[in-house]
């Protein structure tokens, strides 16, 4: 946890001087241990973000800018479960990621693209904006022994400036020593579908909580993949690369039967979430095959909740309404994922048939430390009640924040403060312990 006096005002993320007091205590750690993991960064610098308040104007500047901080969040919380990160805003638009972990070059070659790649999808709802586009440039480096942050931040510095200047050059290593790109996207998208064909792709589960009691009471459905050369790729650059291949539905179809499936030995108080992808609500057959597969699967019904984020529902939003209205007349549950993440369109909360807020870890991290993030927090919980919506908070890491959303009548929460996302049959040992 960062102190809110060292975290960036408008992002939440941690500010310079705390990205660099960590990687000064890391580096010093390597050089006592010397068996420490290696320290990996990376900046990412968007480009011209000036023209983008001028065009626009700085609400939806700053907008954009804490849409891509939480961006970051999102992608780092997938892919370094088993590391020590940070990130942080280092001034403008430029953001800092740091991991402490045995990462080989290609791999945080590729991390690097598949960030830019995050980054770079549309941002819209912003004041003034219909719909905006950043294209950022990344510059990589593993630190070297006695490397301190100085020097690390001037190395980087020069390798953006040497990538501003080059229009055919996104990603670039600090050292200068060209990188191919990690792995072609055409190469990648044909090893998805080589996973999907044989069953690779992994669904893992992260607990969720009742308060204020600890009771268990089901867990999220997360996928995972563990790709034989890049490593274990999480689930925002795995929907990245099967959108891009035209995978979605495949892959979001794979994840379900096998969720259901493993879901259906579990004791029957406990329930299962899973998340919809846009390519799930496009399809007009969504509500019906979903049906059919839980009755397949002998899950009940009523025992699933269905977690929609914002972007899912840019397009067509009273046809998936109506789509999410049907499956709610069935038993199954809705919630809205990632809420308070960007400008969320409270028209969502007056069209949808929801049953749940689940709020994003943003909403939550400061709450324990910061007075204004907490009014936040409860003007949110009471709105919550007030629509008859139960709310569910994600990212809980320390029994401060926990002991705080339960004080202000938050029913759920998910964290590593309790437990890591874990593999089918460990939950189901916990299901039982649990009931």
């Amino acid at each position: 946890m960062i102190q809110t006096d060292l975290r960036d005002v408008l992002t939440g993320l941690a500010c310079t001087e705390a990205a660099q007091d960590r990687l000064n205590e890391w580096q010093q750690q390597a050089n006592d241990e010397g068996r420490a993991a290696p320290v990996h960064i990376m900046v990412l610098a968007l480009g011209r973000f000036d023209t983008v308040n001028l065009a626009y104007g700085e609400a939806a500047g700053d907008g954009a800018l804490v849409t891509v901080a939480q961006r970051i969040g999102h992608f780092s919380d997938d892919e370094f479960e088993d590391g020590d990160w940070i990130a942080a805003r280092i001034g403008g638009g430029k953001f800092l990621l740091a991991v402490r972990e045995a990462c080989s070059r290609e791999r945080w070659q590729w991390l690097g693209e598949a960030l830019a790649d995050a980054v770079a999808h549309p941002i819209a709802g912003l004041e003034d904006a219909a719909t905006l586009r950043l294209w950022p440039r990344v510059a990589l480096m593993r630190a070297m022994p006695g490397e301190g942050a100085k020097m690390i931040f001037e190395r980087l510095g020069q390798a953006l400036e040497q990538a501003q200047q080059s229009h055919g050059q996104r990603v670039v290593w600090a050292d200068g020593v060209h990188t191919p790109r990690g792995r072609p996207n055409a190469q990648l998208e044909a090893d998805l579908l080589a996973a999907l064909d044989r069953g690779e792709i992994e669904v893992v589960y992260q607990p969720q909580y009742s308060l204020p009691d600890d009771r268990l009471i089901g867990a999220e459905a997360l996928a995972r993949w563990q790709h034989p050369q890049l490593g274990r790729i999480g689930a925002s650059a795995l929907f990245a690369i099967a959108e891009r291949a035209d995978h979605l539905a495949p892959l979001s179809r794979h994840i379900a039967e096998r969720a259901l499936g493993e879901a259906a030995h579990w004791p029957v108080e406990m329930r299962l979430s899973l998340n919809v992808t846009p390519a799930d609500l496009a399809a007009a057959s969504f509500a019906r095959e979903l049906l059919a597969m839980i009755a397949a699967s002998g899950f009940a019904p009523g025992q699933l909740t269905l977690e929609i984020t914002e972007h899912v529902l840019l397009a067509e939003l009273e046809r998936s309404a109506a789509m999410l209205g049907d499956l709610r007349g069935s038993g199954v549950r809705i919630a809205l994922d990632d809420f308070g993440a960007g400008f969320c369109n409270f028209r969502y909360l007056q069209i949808l048939p929801l049953d749940y807020l689940k709020l994003d870890r943003a909403m939550v991290e400061g709450i324990a430390e910061a007075p204004k993030d907490l009014a936040v927090f409860r003007a949110i919980v009471a709105m919550s009640k007030a629509l008859g919506l139960k709310t569910i908070a994600e990212g809980i890491e320390t029994q401060s924040q926990r002991d705080l959303i339960a004080s202000e009548g938050c029913e759920f929460y998910q964290g590593f403060l309790r437990a890591a996302p874990m593999e089918a049959e460990e939950f189901a040992a916990l299901a039982r312990r649990a009931c």
